[in-house]
């Protein structure tokens, strides 16, 4: 699934479809495509894991699920969900799902939960789990509404960089420690963001689908954990359970 950093990539590379009108609209879509034909687009924004398309009046959102894909100007060979033709080019999305968003995205939208955004609030997102002390921390840093972008990657890789093994419960998390896992959720998506436009991502994983730990080199604990039950990829020696 493209976590939050990706997207971001996606709306800079989309950039110059800003302002632009949309002259044809296609896709197998079931939403009506049609809305969007001879609008202009007003922004390109992302939440999270969400693109969106702002027109006037509504956006469209595009969330690229746990397999999508997104093209400029170079079609794939299979029909697109969607594609958006503008006099500079063309906009695919393949295996995605699309929503429209009623009026302003400020209404919808609390820009303070998204880890990749200049409104971030640590501080919210501090309050937030403290009102969820039995959450695990697995669990806690996939929450959207907490860490709108953060997905399995950088959840297992902040775990990793905090020592905390991903069944600890947030509430038995020390101050300092949770004070850690907020900010590495945010830091480590800007080094996630850095390291995927120099194509390096995946030579600075430190235990995401790896087999051993790079600190004591023990064999790394791989396990469905968590109410999600996505991969977490842990050292029990080198990660402590609180």
């Amino acid at each position: 699934m493209p976590e939050g950093p990706s997207i971001v990539i996606l709306r800079e590379e989309a950039a110059k479809f800003r302002r632009q009108t949309v002259r044809k609209v296609s896709g197998n879509s079931s939403i009506d495509l049609e809305r969007m034909q001879g609008r202009r687009v007003v922004s390109l924004r992302s939440w999270g894991k969400h693109f969106l398309v702002e027109f006037s009046g509504f956006s469209l959102r595009v969330h690229l699920l746990m397999f999508g894909t997104y093209h400029i100007d170079e079609p794939k060979p299979k029909p697109p969900r969607l594609a958006l033709e503008f006099d500079n080019g063309t906009l695919y999305f393949y295996t995605a799902s699309l929503k429209y968003v009623e009026g302003p995205l400020d209404d919808s939208y609390d820009w303070r939960a998204d880890v990749m955004s200049p409104d971030w609030d640590p501080a919210l997102a501090r309050r937030k789990l403290r009102r969820q002390p039995d959450t695990l921390a697995c669990d806690a840093l996939l929450d959207q509404d907490v860490f709108a972008g953060v997905g399995n990657i950088i959840k297992n890789e902040v775990l990793f960089r905090i020592g905390v093994h991903p069944e600890s419960p947030i509430g038995a998390l020390p101050p300092r420690t949770l004070t850690r896992l907020v900010a590495q959720a945010r830091e480590y998506s800007f080094d996630f963001l850095e390291w995927k436009k120099r194509y390096v991502l995946r030579q600075h994983w430190l235990v995401h689908r790896k087999r051993d730990c790079p600190t004591c080199g023990a064999k790394l604990a791989k396990a469905k954990l968590g109410m999600r039950e996505r991969w977490a990829y842990f050292c029990v020696r080198c990660q402590q359970l609180y």
